[in-house]
């Protein structure tokens, strides 16, 4: 027996059928109450998270956006589209910009449409968010300052000024200190600025600034320039948002010579200017983005034929002196070679950043481990000897006897792991140049202080920007004496009808702020409707996938230039789509967990029992409802609902 609305598999031909040949039964025994063509079950329209969301870090209302995008929901009057997508986009992460550019999206991993065709492309319409609001002056809104309090940030990396952004919108006044003369933190000093232009960096960290009350202290490190103590005494709460700046040394024989040096400090040398050209054969030991960004720099560095002892480039690394930006005009290719101890399809960088550096000529060898590095009467590197290696469950490698080769080296560049400095900071220090915290960033044992970002544990910036607005809300609590609530499931920023039918006046009763749900008549109700995005995601295996046709994804061009002429090429890499393609692309999204008015469930309704909500009591989440004196509960609604939104709830009449 085929039941008649099976669903679509990837690969097949799409249908309009939910369920797979052979299925009789429903799935659990909540579906069972089903007798023929009714039920005793009605509607009940019910919002998820959507998968992209539930993947971010940062916890981004990327459904929210796209939805603005595509056009559905509506801006304010007298607002575009654009700064209202940018609205709900930085009320999570107010870094479009550069998330748009180099996250590695696991949003698009998440995304539901994977199971139809191509996933949607998340980071390219964030991209022209964040370009637009560059290009536009968009700015933030803010109101006055709500609380005496003061909180100090150490760090002004992507933890720190979005903890700061965060706080400032909640009403207190910041303190940032960083120990650099400009503030970014990785963004600017960790990433080449092909990837991050600095004219978008320093638009979204002015954005912040001219929000007021956030001082900034550079040049200033804690725990040498200025006291703990200090902070304690002067500050109401701290926030270390330290980063990760010190790179891990090879762990072998010969790996701290003088030029062995680390991947971050290699790309702050060039990220500051100091760093202009590379030198004859560049090792990097890695597999990670950073050290992605390690051998993509040095191809487009290339090499000076006779360069002097005294402008070697462990030299500028360390800090000893900076080249002389006229170099640049004599420079050539250098041979450039990435190690990795895992196979090619399981690096950890992004796959197209893996891609786009044997574009630019970098070789990459898979599955080896540094054995030694052979050095010469001086001390100096020459050559690093490698062999093939497994790697078993838990991470360790473990090397292939017999299998060792020598690969010539004048600069070989650790990017194995990272560390914070902790100097001066000892007693937060866990042991292993990180802090330790809880679930919500408090630091352990240590009341009025709290963490976030890469000191914590070194990962991806939407992940440090995340923890920043948990933090944020923590320290919120800490200052009013209240007592830290458990975390939902789904630990994101939710989409609040409630909130929606307030923008529009259209809420239950004034001063209700919990109103009931479902299918309760009163005057205090949001009729026939459930929230549960704080505990489900929607699955695709909820989704009506013979909805949707296949469509090509619509791909930003890439720059990435081919062998030598890499060398000197430091432009943009990602090109912006252009407004046409990104409500275009934004159109692909399946809205999973959330109405987005395609009227199928209205079209289908045998009984004329779902109808669409007047114009002037509707809004995001709120199009369609449910005539329960019609309704026979026959699931067809249910059934035909692309985004997964309807289910079929007990009861009705």
């Amino acid at each position: 027996m085929t039941t008649p609305w099976s669903k679509t598999i990837k690969g097949e031909q799409h249908t309009l059928r939910k369920y797979t040949d052979g299925e009789t039964s429903w799935k659990n025994w909540t579906q069972q109450i089903f007798v023929a063509d009714e039920s005793h079950k009605c509607p009940t329209y019910v919002n998820r998270t959507p998968p992209c969301q539930g993947s971010c870090p940062s916890g981004e209302d990327i459904r929210g956006w796209l939805l603005i995008a595509r056009g559905v929901e509506k801006p304010p009057e007298g607002m575009t589209w654009q700064e209202y997508a940018f609205r709900r986009s930085t009320d999570a992460n107010p870094f479009p910009s550069q998330m748009g550019r180099v996250c590695p999206a696991p949003c698009e991993a998440g995304c539901n449409r994977n199971d139809v065709d191509d996933f949607v492309g998340i980071n390219a319409v964030e991209q022209y968010i964040g370009d637009t609001a560059t290009e536009k002056g968009f700015t933030f809104e803010t109101g006055p300052l709500t609380s005496d309090k003061r909180i100090a940030i150490v760090g002004g990396g992507p933890a720190g000024m979005a903890a700061a952004y965060q706080l400032r919108r909640k009403g207190y006044a910041c303190t940032i200190f960083d120990d650099h003369d400009e503030l970014g933190g990785m963004m600017r000093f960790g990433i080449p600025g092909y990837r991050t232009p600095r004219k978008h960096l320093d638009a979204e960290i002015n954005r912040i600034l001219a929000l007021g009350d956030i001082d900034v202290q550079l040049g200033v490190k804690v725990g040498e320039d200025i006291s703990m103590e200090t902070l304690e005494k002067d500050y109401d709460a701290v926030l270390w948002a330290l980063g990760c700046q010190s790179g891990r040394a090879l762990p072998v024989e010969g790996g701290d010579a003088p030029n062995c040096v680390s991947g971050v400090k290699f790309l702050e040398a060039f990220n500051t200017g100091k760093l202009h050209v590379a030198t004859d054969k560049v090792v990097c030991v890695g597999g990670g983005d950073t050290s992605i960004d390690v051998v993509s720099v040095a191809r487009r560095l290339g090499k000076i034929k006779k360069l002097n002892a005294q402008e070697r480039p462990e030299l500028v690394v360390h800090g000893y002196v900076a080249h002389d930006s006229a170099m640049a005009a004599s420079r050539s290719g250098a041979d450039v070679t990435l190690t990795s101890l895992l196979p090619r399809t399981a690096m950890t960088a992004a796959e197209h950043e893996v891609h786009d550096a044997l574009t630019e000529g970098v070789t990459i060898v898979n599955g080896v481990m540094p054995l030694k590095v052979i050095t010469n009467d001086q001390g100096r590197a020459t050559a690093i000897v490698l062999v093939e290696c497994t790697v078993d469950k838990n991470g360790r490698p473990e090397p292939v006897e017999g299998t060792e080769q020598t690969i010539e080296a004048d600069l070989i560049v650790s990017a194995i792991g990272q560390g914070g400095n902790l100097q001066g900071l000892e007693t937060l220090d866990n042991g292993h140049g990180l802090i330790d915290s809880d679930g919500f960033y408090q630091v352990k044992d240590r009341p009025g202080h709290f963490v976030a970002g890469d000191i914590i544990r070194p990962h991806l910036l939407t992940t440090a920007i995340g923890q920043a607005s948990v933090a944020a809300n923590t320290i919120d609590l800490y200052l009013q004496d209240e007592e830290v609530q458990k975390r939902p499931k789904v630990d994101v920023h939710h989409f609040s009808l409630l909130q929606k039918l307030k923008e529009v006046d259209l809420a239950p009763v004034e001063g209700i702020e919990e109103p009931q749900w479902g299918t309760d008549e009163s005057a205090g109700a949001v009729h026939n409707y459930e929230d549960r995005s704080a505990h489900e995601i929607a699955a695709a295996d909820e989704l009506f996938l013979g909805h949707w046709k296949e469509e090509q994804r619509h791909k930003r061009e890439e720059q990435v230039p081919e062998g030598e002429k890499v060398l000197g090429h430091f432009e943009e890499r990602m090109v912006c789509l252009s407004e046409e393609q990104v409500v275009a692309e934004a159109g692909r999204c399946m809205s999973c967990g959330m109405c987005f008015e395609c009227d199928n469930c209205m079209i289908y309704c045998p009984q004329d029992a779902v109808f669409r909500v007047k114009k002037d009591k509707s809004t995001t989440g709120r199009y369609v409802d449910t005539d329960y004196n019609k309704c026979i509960g026959c699931h067809v609604c249910a059934d035909v609902c692309p985004s997964g939104y309807i289910d079929m709830g007990m009861g009705g009449h």
